[in-house]
């Protein structure tokens, strides 16, 4: 297999490099980062380069480790670790994190998921000091674009358990696990990248 046949998120893409101008801040002080749904691996392999401070721990669930593994066996550097099977509601993955990024997961994973995410930084991850999400959020409870609003449509035809979460929930959330919410950044496409430190 060539890197041209690797799994391949044109989103992965598009938006690694803003997101990198805000991780390079927000994981300065940053040793060993657990990412949550890394899905074709391409924030893994470029972040994790670019972060030469940072080890990195990918993961996903267990149907997306091959295309996964693929890219990290033909392309991570040496401070990526092996890709871990993670699943909110089973168990977690093995290893002593600092911080946790994820992209692009709070409107795929079920409401209840995003809750036990923040559950478990509240307890078993709890040497979790920085969390970083990167996503579409609701703003006042209202979309912040029509794009936004046809995407979450189109998320809810496909699973009513999925949809775009308002940023105050996420907010409240994080408030309740033990984190303030130290900035919101805006990022391409609508999106945002909420950042959250102990």
């Amino acid at each position: 297999m060539t890197i041209d046949d690797l799994p391949y998120s044109q989103a992965c893409e598009n938006n690694k490099q803003p997101i990198l101008e805000i991780l390079t801040s927000a994981l300065a002080n940053s040793q060993r980062v657990l990412e949550v749904g890394s899905g074709t691996g391409q924030h893994a392999v470029y972040f994790a380069e670019l972060l030469p401070h940072c080890t990195w721990q990918p993961t996903d669930q267990a149907h997306y480790l091959a295309g996964l593994n693929q890219r990290l066996d033909k392309q991570a550097p040496s401070n990526v670790l092996p890709a871990q099977v993670f699943n909110v509601f089973e168990d977690l993955p093995t290893g002593e994190f600092d911080a946790l990024f994820t992209a692009n997961t709070c409107h795929i994973m079920p409401a209840a998921g995003v809750e036990r995410l923040f559950a478990l930084l509240s307890a078993e991850l709890s040497s979790i000091q920085t969390v970083c999400i990167y996503g579409p959020f609701n703003e006042g409870g209202e979309f912040t674009s029509q794009s936004n609003r046809a995407f979450d449509e189109k998320l809810r035809t496909r699973d009513p358990e999925m949809g775009i979460r308002d940023k105050e929930w996420i907010q409240d959330l994080a408030r309740q696990a033990g984190f303030t919410h130290a900035q919101s950044h805006t990022m391409p496409a609508n999106n945002q990248l909420l950042v959250f430190n102990r």
